[in-house]
């Protein structure tokens, strides 16, 4: 079943792309056609790759791993934060860090600092502080959890990146391309979608194009969530049946080993008995 039709992309205005004069070369085989000034997406194109997109992510997730998703522009933060704290998804959406997948291990610094201002809250040091200090701390803390709080609980580099407008996240996208991490992203009639590994032909301006494909995106999310859930109660129910089975066989085995055990024993007693009489 498809997770979104011709008509959802239409009704949310997907088609649209920027005037002619600006737009990148590179994406001429998702153009559809021109109209007064202004490139029209080819949707047809856009619900393929969109269907392409998701089946992939669907299974990235469903090995266990995260998606990273990017989206630092007004009209998109909101909705991208939204839709990925709905799946426990790690987001930007303030201000991407130069070096935040490069240089991660000073990424992991800055976030356990955070935790650790967190942990002087809870344990009374925080109180104990002068007011000056106090206000640093807080600071920073307001500070850190804007910029970080969306992959504070990302221990490992993401196995994807979801980008909405990939000419603004130009710096997330040159450093997934140095660690090889595979790029998932909106692509707009004026952005280069060469260096995408699975490009979405679509408006990333509009509100409703931008939660639409989301939306799709966070549908397979979810898919491969349920799908990973179902696999891991599968596997439990078989090892406990093992087990159970395991514990039946040692069970109906019992009777015969007390019976030998028995033999044994009425043996060695009348062995034992024997003996004695001789004396």
């Amino acid at each position: 079943m498809a997770r979104t039709t011709y008509q959802d992309l239409l009704d949310a205005g997907v088609h649209f792309g920027h005037l002619t004069r600006k737009w990148d070369p590179k994406m001429a085989q998702y153009i559809f056609m021109e109209r007064n000034g202004i490139h029209i997406i080819d949707l047809n194109k856009t619900l393929t790759k969109t269907e392409e997109a998701a089946a992939a992510i669907k299974q990235i997730v469903k090995s266990g791993r995260k998606v990273l998703f990017v989206a630092t522009k007004k009209q998109a933060k909101d909705i991208v934060a939204d839709y990925a704290k709905a799946v426990n998804m790690p987001f930007v959406t303030e201000r991407w860090l130069g070096g935040m997948l490069t240089n991660f291990a000073t990424v992991r610094k800055s976030i356990k600092k955070m935790s650790n201002i967190d942990k002087l809250t809870k344990d009374g040091t925080y109180n104990n502080l002068s007011k000056k200090e106090r206000l640093m701390i807080q600071r920073e803390r307001i500070k850190l959890e804007s910029l970080l709080g969306g992959i504070a609980d990302l221990n490992r580099l993401p196995a994807a990146l979801f980008l909405i407008d990939v000419k603004k996240e130009h710096i997330a996208v040159a450093e997934a391309m140095k660690l090889n991490i595979p790029t998932f992203a909106m692509v707009d009639t004026n952005s280069d979608p060469s260096n995408i590994d699975f490009p979405i032909p679509a408006n990333d301006d509009a509100t409703k194009s931008i939660s639409l494909i989301t939306g799709v995106i966070i549908k397979a999310i979810e898919e491969g969530l349920d799908e990973r859930k179902r696999e891991k109660e599968d596997e439990t129910e078989k090892e406990a049946a093992a087990v159970k089975a395991k514990a039946d066989t040692a069970e109906s085995a019992a009777p015969g080993a007390k019976d030998e055990a028995g033999k044994r024993s009425r043996k060695v007693t009348a062995e034992v008995e024997a003996e004695k009489s001789e004396e």
